[in-house]
């Protein structure tokens, strides 16, 4: 039995998970921010770059190389999780996804700075 799917513009083949996943992120920043925010709680950088990957190709990687005025093919390459991105990379497509990176202290730290004490 084949695979329930739908083919995109591309002509690719994509699962009804992969449907539902992309309908749930698409121009919704705050549900592509919790997403983010999650795989950037993990520390691992293959994890966040596949993050931001999936992010891309949620909002359709064409448009957002277009807005973020990179090209399609090197965003690709850049966060199939293959390699670490240059940082500059990843704050482009994070502004053409609408997300702002924004720092805080680690959890455990205090108002002062100073590691909290046991």
């Amino acid at each position: 039995m084949k695979a329930k799917g739908v083919r995109s513009v591309t002509g690719k083949r994509k699962s009804l998970a992969v449907l539902a996943f992309e309908a749930k992120h698409r121009d919704r920043p705050r549900a592509v921010a919790r997403y983010l925010n999650d795989a950037l709680s993990t520390n691992d950088p293959a994890l966040i770059t596949k993050a931001i990957g999936r992010m891309m190709r949620a909002h359709g990687v064409a448009r957002l190389a277009e807005k973020a005025g990179m090209r399609r093919d090197s965003l690709y390459r850049s966060f199939g999780g293959e390699f670490i991105p240059p940082f500059d990379r990843v704050i482009n497509i994070l502004q053409a996804l609408d997300i702002q990176l924004i720092a805080k202290p680690a959890i455990g730290f205090g108002r002062d700075g100073l590691k909290a004490k046991k």
